[in-house]
């Protein structure tokens, strides 16, 4: 008998909600993380009294009242919504593309006179074309949505977050660009959204108790001692990495961040702005505070921290964040993955072991899924 039924390889979402469940099942599990504390990137530092996203803004929304009833039976959540506000050479935009962004950008006021301008533009990118289907990015945002908010709103903060031209870019990554023809800021279509009542690490404590758990504990520098622990392994981190990258390594875009503590109450107004033009070297600015105090009780905190975010190329020793899809990563993740559906005694999950962008409900319902169907 081993000392463990599972060794869950991260700490974060899909790992804590994991341990969770295997808890629930009457088995024991050591959860291990190389990072200095728990959570994975979903881990808030409280700095001057506010819950800094440290890896990032999180916002849990779902459409799922399963996932949404289970994290609130964990720790409440509270009503953040998500209006981001876009920031284009000064002037601001509201998000998602409504009825609001059309009146700051066209001076329209009623859906037929923006749904006018709007296919007055596409229809010259579509002529533009030829009769032929987009070639690249640009193309299909203009043939989506034409040339005023694809310039203003689409194109710099594009070619940031990938670090390459939107000509350079395949016409796939953008299938869709949602115009609303309501003056609604809401970013989501979700039921549900919020931020947890003091912090995404309520959250992650909350699905851990009474697990066991290491800090500073890195998989690979012990892998034969950890793995010897327990009967199964639940692995949430790159899985090129977990085959010692033999048949090369996955790419992936990162993010830096500059974090500052400003001595003033409220800098932004908001939790979100994004930077749309290309020569701001950041992509976005987060405030963090107004994910959880709202109204008077952001004057109530004297101090704001806000952390500007860098999008860049990864290279191996960096923090990886956002898969990138493109034909040459996902057939070399086939072969790892190959490999992994042979795997007895390992459950692969999460977007690094799955190489998949994955949202934080998705996760959750990943897991449940995984308990749900099969005998562990």
């Amino acid at each position: 008998m081993k000392a463990y039924d599972y060794l869950i390889v991260g700490s974060g979402l899909f790992g804590a909600t994991f341990a969770y469940f295997a808890k629930k099942a009457g088995k024991k599990c050591l959860v291990i993380d190389k990072r200095p504390h728990l959570g994975g990137n979903v881990y808030c530092e409280s700095i001057e009294g506010i819950n800094v996203h440290k890896y990032g803004a999180h916002i849990f929304h779902t459409s799922n009242k399963k996932v949404w009833d289970f994290v609130n039976g964990i720790v409440p959540f509270n009503r953040y919504t998500n209006s981001p506000v876009a920031n284009y050479k000064g002037k601001l935009y509201n998000l998602p593309f409504n009825m609001n962004t059309f009146y700051q950008m066209w001076g329209v006021t009623t859906p037929d006179a923006a749904k006018a301008k709007i296919e007055e533009q596409r229809a010259e990118a579509v002529k533009a074309l030829q009769g032929h289907e987009p070639a690249n990015l640009e193309e299909q945002a203009l043939s989506l949505v034409g040339r005023d908010i694809y310039e203003a709103l689409i194109k710099g903060y594009t070619e940031k977050q990938w670090g390459r031209s939107c000509t350079e870019l395949p016409a796939f990554i953008i299938r869709r660009l949602p115009l609303r023809f309501v003056f609604d800021n809401n970013y989501f279509n979700d039921s549900y959204q919020g931020i947890p009542i003091g912090g995404y690490n309520k959250l992650i404590d909350g699905l851990l108790e009474g697990v066991e758990t290491r800090i500073n504990c890195d998989f690979f520098a012990h892998r034969a001692e950890l793995s010897a622990l327990a009967e199964k392994i639940v692995y949430t981190g790159q899985i090129d990495e977990f085959y010692d990258f033999r048949f090369g390594h996955l790419d992936f875009r990162t993010v830096s961040f500059e974090q500052e503590t400003l001595d003033m109450p409220n800098y932004q107004g908001n939790a979100v702005v994004n930077y749309t033009e290309r020569e701001a070297p950041y992509t976005r600015v987060i405030e963090h505070k107004h994910f959880e105090m709202f109204g008077q009780t952001v004057y109530d905190c004297p101090k704001t921290v806000v952390s500007r975010e860098y999008s860049t190329e990864w290279k191996p020793g960096m923090e990886p964040y956002y898969p990138v899809n493109n034909a040459k990563n996902d057939q070399l993740y086939q072969r790892y993955k190959a490999m992994a559906d042979e795997e007895k005694n390992v459950v692969f999950g999460g977007r690094l072991a799955e190489y998949k962008y994955y949202d934080m409900a998705p996760i959750i319902e990943r897991v449940m899924e995984i308990w749900e169907l099969f005998d562990f």
